[in-house]
């Protein structure tokens, strides 16, 4: 007896115990669009402790009773203050209002989560509107070249959009749109980013201290996720530039159950340039170049707990050149048209499906399909006509690459309390590539040719598992688990990467933060020129190539003052499994197998990044500072010796300010400097042996004698890029007008160099620069 009422006197302590716990959970929106505030925070000025809304917006905080003091709060909109005592779990959606520009008075209040209480380091939100308010190559707003001027990225080459983070190669960068990766980021040969920024709803980069729940690269992660469409009312957006225009249109199919979002964009180089040759080749000749963008989401909310996404992109680049003539030959007429160009773009697929399965723990259901093909042609079609009739012989030739990705993953967040964020999951990629393949065919034979590596079936898959405590008031840890296999022809490869960050508040506005992370990859790009080139191949680890590796450790200090973050870091990075072409290899080489011409080596990379940030106010932006050192080495390149990499620059600083000085007026700059790019340059040259001459003679040729690989260094870089806008509203809604100076000095930076001799005779370097002084405009119109 006395036993059944001390357990039942337990059973009842136990049930008050958890019925003292209540959760107040629901999603934060803005007020009249209905897009998650990604990120946003929820602070309880009561318990002193708060949560933050993940990237559906969903937040959860639980407390063990009594009253709350909640403050509502992200950058750029106003704070909103709920003061209640909840009896039970609790619902509660937010809406928050944004704020033209915050008065220095708000600022001081409950902000979103500041930097120095975030467990992570070397992650950056760059909020959409600096990224469309700098200035842009020919107007054109581009997130990848914003996201160049943070510390620790490098663009690479001038006004390429590619990015080279902390001695990583761009096949290292995992970017995600709406959480599927995008192999070939790059428009215009790499000079532009496949995103639009009118369709872009948040942006973040991690440089180092990656969360367990990213994996399959070993560089950065760049988390692009797209608009949702307002849920209320119809809204546009689009703009008029000098070589694209692009229009946004979103809106509710249903009001507060259903919307969508549409966003496209083009160029017309080629339509510019048709009328012009055309004229000049007597409407023989057609030469141009295009690429185009759309994207495209609907979203479904079925009920508060569970909601529906569909989202699609898919994007094109294509050069073209058509020629058509005919001659005539006694008694035949011979009419033939030829065309020769490339094409190559990605098609991107993702269905969601969110459930909050109760009120702390909440999943994430992905289903995708996504392609990115390169495309080398050449189309011949000749007809000759005689009296006995007509012969035709058509010939083509073609050269492609790609890679097709089938995958599922679901990901959870369970939320106990505050002191804890649990996240766990797995992913499954089913990989097709297509590692580079020759093709014709013609009339006048009888078997199609084909030449080059047949295709390659692999299946990645992961598990993961992280926690994002609270050790104590001060100190904080985020301590996880990525494992990661990969089986491709019969070889099957296992990672198991630990990852743990730490952050010790040392007093409200300042902490120092320590993260160590291993990563793996499991794809490789073969790449000649690092431009981001549509010849760049994708293809897998293998049994005689296996995957890459890395490993990286840092170490910083964040203090935040008034509204500007400032924050140091160290960090040291070593990679293994490093692959690059031969000497005198290329994706040309059709007659042989990829693994047979290239070299397999190691890299390492450190150095030191200073930022300081200002999100919010009539001024705002970010002044970086990088130094750095990176080093590559294959036993079978320049002797076996470490030698920096093309990419490695000692010094790099970066200076990013809007000042929007009236209500209606803004005007940017942006000025950067870097150390210039490492160059292969001969040191000594010498007659080789005497050789024979067609048609007779001989004569002894040159031999150029390089001491080592990148031996000596570009002159440095640097622009100053400025813009001014200003914008009036209408009754039918808003016009803006934007003109903006590319290089406005007219810094000559080196693109390439080259060697070559003078009138005497004399060797000399020659220095190749792209870009001079570019002016642009744009218009732009919101409805």
């Amino acid at each position: 007896m006395k036993k059944s009422f001390l357990f039942l006197l337990a059973c009842l302590l136990m049930g008050q115990l958890y019925a003292q716990k209540v959760t107040i959970s629901g999603t934060i929106k803005e007020e009249g669009s209905g897009e998650n505030l990604i990120g946003a925070n929820i602070y309880d000025k009561v318990a002193q402790k708060g949560a933050v809304a993940n990237q559906f917006g969903y937040y959860s905080y639980t407390i063990e009773g009594g009253s709350v003091d909640l403050y509502f709060s992200f950058v750029g909109y106003q704070t909103k203050r709920l003061q209640f005592s909840p009896k039970s779990d609790t619902l509660i959606n937010v809406s928050l209002v944004p704020d033209g520009v915050l008065d220095e008075v708000v600022v001081t209040a409950e902000s979103s989560e500041k930097v120095q209480e975030i467990t992570r380091m070397s992650s950056i939100n760059v909020p959409i509107k600096q990224i469309k308010e700098l200035p842009a190559l020919m107007g054109e707003v581009d997130v990848f070249k914003v996201l160049q001027l943070l510390p620790g990225v490098q663009s690479g080459t001038e006004g390429a959009s590619g990015l080279y983070v902390r001695g990583g190669g761009p096949d290292q960068n995992l970017i995600l749109l709406d959480g599927v990766p995008v192999y070939n980021a790059s428009h215009l040969f790499g000079f532009f980013s496949v995103f639009n920024a009118d369709a872009i709803n948040n942006v973040e980069l991690i440089k180092g201290g990656f969360p367990s729940r990213y994996g399959g690269r070993l560089s950065s992660v760049i988390d692009i996720t797209m608009k949702e469409g307002n849920m209320q009312e119809v809204k546009g957006e689009g703009s008029i530039g000098l070589i694209a225009s692009k229009i946004t249109v979103e809106g509710p199919i249903k009001k507060d159950k259903t919307s969508f979002i549409l966003s496209a964009r083009r160029t017309y180089l080629d339509l510019l340039a048709r009328p012009i040759v055309k004229a000049a080749s007597n409407g023989n000749e057609n030469v141009g170049y295009y690429f185009y963008d759309l994207n495209g989401k609907v979203n479904h909310k079925v009920n508060d707990k569970n909601r529906l996404y569909f989202s699609v992109y898919t994007g094109d680049d294509k050069a073209y050149s058509k020629f058509k003539n005919f001659y005539v030959n006694d008694n035949e007429r011979t009419d033939f048209q030829e065309e020769f160009g490339l094409k190559w773009g990605n098609f991107i697929s993702a269905l969601r499906w969110n459930n909050v399965i109760n009120s702390r723990l909440f999943s994430n259901y992905t289903f995708t399909y996504s392609k990115y093909q390169f495309d080398l042609f050449n189309e011949y079609d000749e007809k000759t006509t005689t009296a006995s009739g007509v012969e035709r012989n058509v010939y083509s030739e073609r050269y492609f690459s790609g890679i097709r990705d089938w995958a599922a993953k679901a990901d959870f967040e369970y939320i106990p309390n505050p002191d804890h964020y649990i996240r766990f999951g797995t992913n499954i990629i089913l990989h097709k590539f297509s590692p580079g393949v020759y093709a014709s065919k013609s009339t006048q034979q009888e078997n199609d040719l084909q030449l080059g590596a047949s295709e390659l079936n692999s299946t990645e898959y992961s598990l993961y598992a992280e926690d994002d405590f609270n050790i104590s008031s001060r100190f904080k840890a985020n301590l996880g688990l990525h494992y990661s296999g990969f089986l491709t022809d019969g070889q099957n490869y296992n990672s198991l990467q630990p990852r743990l960050a730490a952050r010790y508040l040392v007093n409200e506005s300042t902490s120092i933060k320590a993260s160590f992370v291993t990563m793996a990859q499991f794809i490789h790009l073969l790449t000649n020129a690092g431009l981001g080139l549509p010849t760049d191949l994708w293809v897998p680890a293998t049994p005689n190539i296996g995957p890459q590796r890395a490993m990286q450790a840092g170490l910083g200090a964040v203090k935040n003052i008034n509204g500007f973050e400032f924050s140091a870091e160290v960090y040291y990075k070593t990679m293994d499994g490093l692959i690059e072409y031969k000497d005198g290899a290329t994706y040309l080489n059709i007659d042989e197998d990829w693994q047979d011409k290239v070299a397999v080596g190691e890299g390492k990379s450190y150095g030191v990044e200073l930022l300081a940030q200002r999100k919010i106010g009539r001024v705002s932006g970010w002044l970086g500072y990088t130094w750095s050192n990176t080093e590559r080495r294959f036993d079978e390149v320049n002797f076996g010796e470490w030698f920096p990499y093309k990419y490695d620059r000692r010094h790099d600083i970066s200076l990013a300010l809007t000042h929007e000085w009236k209500d209606n007026k803004d005007f940017s700059l942006v000025w950067v400097y870097g150390t210039g790019n490492a160059v292969s340059l001969p040191t000594q040259r010498y007659e080789g042996p005497e050789m024979n001459r067609w048609g007779g003679g001989s004569y002894k040729p040159e031999v150029q004698y390089y001491e080592s690989r990148n031996n000596f260094r570009n002159p440095a870089y640097h622009r100053l890029d400025l813009s001014f806008s200003w914008w009036k509203t209408k009754r039918w809604g808003e016009r803006k007008w934007t003109l903006g100076i590319y290089n406005v000095y007219n810094r000559m930076n080196p693109f390439f160099m080259d060697l070559s001799y003078d009138r005497s005779g004399n060797r000399k370097i020659i220095q190749y620069s792209l870009f001079p002084v570019i002016p642009s405009f744009s218009y732009g119109f919101k409805f």
